[in-house]
C-alpha cells in the first residue's frame, strides 16, 4: 500500500485551480494558432489573434484567461493500493479549490442554493467524479467550467431508431442554436450511450481530451471529422462574427445503454477549455 496525505491532495488542487485559470494547455493554443491559418475571415483571423494575445498576457501577467473562472470540476482516479492519511479525501479537493480561488485571486462563482443564490465566496463546493483503479497512484483532472458554455449544453433520450442520423442533428442543433452564446470558437465534447446521467458525464469527461487524441472506434473516429467539418460549414465563426472556425474539436465518447434508449449529451466549452492533469 502506498500513503498519501491530504495536505499533499490540497496543495496539488491548489495549484491546479490556479494553473488551469492562468493558462491554457497546449493543445488548446495549438489549436487556436491552427485556427488562424485556416479561417477564411479577415475579421474571424484578427478575433483569434486577439484571442491567442489575451492568452500571452494572461501568462505574463499571471491574471485568469477568462473573467467567468468556472465552477470546478475534479476528476479523481484512485488507485487501490493508495491510502489516504489526513481526513476526507473528497475535503482535501474542497479546501484544495477553496485555497485556489482565494489566493488566486479568482472570481468566486459558486451560490450555496440554486434558489437563494448567496454566493459561497470560495468557488467551493467543486464537482468530483471518483474511479477506482489498479495501481499506486492518484490521477487528478480539474478542469473549471464556465457559464456561458454550459448554458447551451443540452442533453436529449433519443429512441434506438433515430440511430446515428439522430444523433447527428442533436449535436448539429445543439451549436446551431447555440451561435455565438458559446463564445465560439468551441470545443464539443458528445457523450452516447449509457443512461441519463451517464452520457452527460462522458459529454463533459471528452472536454478534457487531448484534442489531437483520436478515438479507437473507427465510426466515432469519423463522425467527429464528419462534425468538426459540418459545424465549421454553419459559419457562425469566431465569436459568432462569422467565419470558417466555430469549433476547434468535437471529442465523443461512447458508453453500452439499454435496449430501448439512446441518450445523447452535448457539452460545449468555449475557446478557454481548460484542462490540468497531475500524477501524484
Amino acid at each position: 500500500m502506498r500513503v498519501i496525505h491530504t495536505k499533499e491532495i490540497i496543495r496539488n488542487i491548489r495549484d491546479m485551480c490556479i494553473e488551469a485559470n492562468y493558462t491554457l494547455s497546449e493543445d488548446m493554443t495549438e489549436a487556436l494558432a491552427a485556427g488562424v491559418q485556416v479561417e477564411n475571415s479577415s475579421l474571424g483571423k484578427n478575433i483569434l489573434r486577439q484571442l491567442q494575445e489575451n492568452l500571452e498576457i494572461a501568462e505574463k501577467e499571471g491574471i485568469p484567461i477568462c473573467q467567468d473562472t468556472g465552477m470546478t470540476v475534479v476528476y479523481a482516479q484512485v488507485g487501490q493500493e493508495v491510502v489516504i492519511e489526513g481526513g476526507s479525501l473528497t475535503e482535501a479537493i474542497h479546501e484544495g479549490v477553496r485555497q485556489g480561488y482565494v489566493d488566486g485571486f479568482l472570481r468566486k462563482s459558486v451560490v450555496e442554493d440554486p434558489i437563494e443564490r448567496k454566493n459561497t465566496q470560495d468557488n467551493t463546493p467543486a464537482i468530483i467524479h471518483y474511479e477506482i483503479v489498479p495501481g499506486r497512484e492518484i490521477v487528478l483532472t480539474v478542469a473549471p467550467k464556465g457559464a456561458g458554455s454550459e448554458n447551451v449544453s443540452r442533453l436529449v433520450m433519443l429512441k434506438p431508431a433515430d440511430g446515428l442520423e439522430g444523433v447527428k442533428q442533436v449535436i448539429l442543433d445543439t451549436v446551431r442554436e447555440a451561435g455565438p452564446n458559446a463564445c465560439p470558437p468551441v470545443v464539443v465534447g458528445v457523450g452516447i450511450g449509457g443512461n441519463f446521467e451517464k452520457c452527460a458525464e462522458m459529454a463533459k469527461q471528452a472536454l478534457t481530451r487531448e484534442l489531437y487524441e483520436e478515438s479507437p472506434i473507427p465510426y466515432v473516429r469519423e463522425l467527429e471529422a464528419e462534425m468538426l467539418e459540418k459545424i465549421n460549414e454553419m459559419g457562425i465563426g469566431p465569436a459568432g462574427l462569422g467565419g470558417s472556425v466555430t469549433a476547434l474539436a468535437v471529442n465523443i465518447e461512447t458508453y453500452p445503454t439499454h435496449i430501448a434508449s439512446l441518450p445523447v449529451a452535448v457539452n460545449l466549452c468555449c475557446h478557454v477549455n481548460r484542462h490540468v492533469r497531475r500524477v501524484l
